[in-house]
């Protein structure tokens, strides 16, 4: 046999031996998990990480750590001091990132300005100070189209007001009068159809939206909080470039 082939065959070699050591470390974590933790949630994937003995598990959108064995677990961010990269937040963000063209749209209220090309979507709280603030740099956004996702876990307080605003005859109108002007919207009929606040709810958990307000790019990244206008635009612009 050639040097070469038999370069080969080692390589071809390790790389089965590394795949059956990994399968067996993941069937050792899953079992030994489930033996002695049997509260953990429902583990949907384990993979390796960057540090030798160490293995990521993801429940849903959450992600904890532990060793080959499943004897320890760990909770918290996996820095990488060389890169300067927080590899926790990075793969929540991967997956918590949201399919813009998946979102139910008509579950928004939905402001267009300008030409509307570019879009933008936020969850929002009506009792949100920060949500009122970003409204004020929304506004001033040009050729968007703004949709709004109600989303109220502020207490029964946000709850009835966005029933109110919701169920309003011009949603998006009373909506901007509340945030902008404080102007409180009037009390919604008993009959109006609140399944779409309900939808939201259940939106922000899947997505984890934990805090309003909550912004949406078109490419599916994220941004928490009442960012500043001009970043708020730069992301747009990044957004936009990475869609093109």
């Amino acid at each position: 046999m050639s040097t070469h082939l038999t370069r080969q065959a080692t390589a071809l070699a390790g790389l089965a031996l590394a795949t059956v050591l990994a399968h067996a470390d993941e069937a050792a974590i899953r079992k030994n998990l489930a033996d002695r933790m049997p509260q953990l949630p429902k583990i949907d994937e384990i993979s390796k990480t960057p540090i030798p003995g160490i293995y990521e598990l993801r429940m849903g959108v959450d992600v904890i750590y532990t060793d080959e064995n499943g004897s320890h677990l760990i909770e918290g961010a996996l820095f990488d001091t060389k890169t300067q990269t927080d590899l926790t937040k990075a793969r929540i963000d991967k997956l918590t990132a949201i399919e813009f063209s998946s979102l139910p749209l008509k579950d928004a209220l939905v402001f267009k300005q300008g030409t509307g090309l570019r879009k933008v979507a936020v969850f929002a709280d009506p009792n949100c100070g920060y949500c009122k603030r970003i409204e004020r740099d929304l506004l001033a956004l040009k050729d968007v189209t703004i949709y709004t996702y109600l989303l109220p876990i502020l207490g029964p307080d946000s709850t009835t007001k966005t029933r109110d605003i919701w169920c309003a005859k011009d949603g998006a109108k009373t909506w901007r009068a509340w945030m902008i002007d404080g102007v409180t919207p009037a009390k919604s009929p008993a009959t109006c159809d609140t399944a779409a606040i309900e939808r939201n709810l259940e939106l922000g958990r899947r997505y984890k939206v934990n805090g309003t307000p909550a912004v949406v790019f078109e490419d599916g990244t994220r941004a928490p909080g009442a960012i500043p206008a001009d970043r708020l635009e730069q992301r747009m612009k990044e957004a936009s470039a990475k869609k093109s």
